[in-house]
């Protein structure tokens, strides 16, 4: 007879319910199950995935906490509507980044981005030290052409969440590494669709910054990022 320990049992339900969260997550994000409509009764769940009504519950906990879902006695479970959902939980931003169709999300994350960033780089101007922009400008040399493209997405990530922390302030880092995942798939996709002689421009445009924040200069570093972005926007799907 082969005994399961407690410890062993967690994990399988934790992977499971991992799972489950996975699935439902996407599904709901992609509109499968759209806002204000009920998802799968808990039984029905059971049956889809294969799994225990244990981690049907506590994957149903999870969406609930991410703002998805809401589940009323006597009532069921219904899909919250989008502007009510936690945009800033890593799931939630990962589903979206993903999304086949992410127009509307990247206009979304485009005029986040404008807000917090070319903050962050005349923070960054009004205290790095010559270490500090030496660093950054080896991070910018990482974008240069001939690289691997998820490697230049890498590179970007990088660059970008390093002016957030020479901002030194650490609402402005926790942005970075909360939307990284959703970086990083914008930075793909554009490293992919880049030419040449666009990626010299795009080179161009980061070293700016780099010159900015060195030279202690934070609204030339502001504006240098707000191109940055501005030069990277994708416009939504029609």
């Amino acid at each position: 007879m082969t005994f399961v320990t407690s410890g062993e049992l967690g994990n399988r339900i934790g992977n499971h319910t991992s799972q489950v969260v996975e699935q439902l997550g996407r599904a709901i994000v992609a509109g499968e199950y759209p806002p204000e409509t009920m998802i799968p009764l808990d039984p029905d769940i059971e049956e889809m995935f294969n799994v225990s009504r244990t981690v049907v519950r506590e994957a149903k906990k999870t969406l609930i906490g991410k703002g998805l879902i809401q589940s009323k006695a006597k009532v069921g479970t219904h899909v919250r509507p989008p502007e009510q959902w936690n945009m800033f939980d890593p799931d939630v931003l990962r589903w979206h980044a993903n999304l086949r169709n992410a127009g509307v999300f990247l206009e979304e994350l485009f005029e986040i981005r404008l807000i917090f960033e070319p903050a962050a780089a005349s923070k960054a101007a009004a205290r790095a030290n010559a270490a500090d922009c030496a660093a950054l400008s080896e991070l910018c040399d990482n974008l240069a052409t001939g690289r691997d493209r998820a490697a230049v997405a890498v590179a970007d990530l990088e660059f970008h969440k390093m002016v957030l922390r020479l901002s030194g302030n650490r609402f402005l880092q926790s942005l970075g590494d909360l939307v990284q995942a959703a970086l990083y798939s914008l930075f793909v996709e554009e490293a992919q669709e880049r030419s040449d002689s666009e990626t010299v421009a795009f080179l161009d445009r980061h070293r700016a910054v780099v010159r900015a924040i060195e030279a202690g200069a934070p609204d030339e570093a502001s504006e240098a990022m707000r191109r940055v972005i501005v030069a990277g926007r994708r416009q939504p799907a029609t």
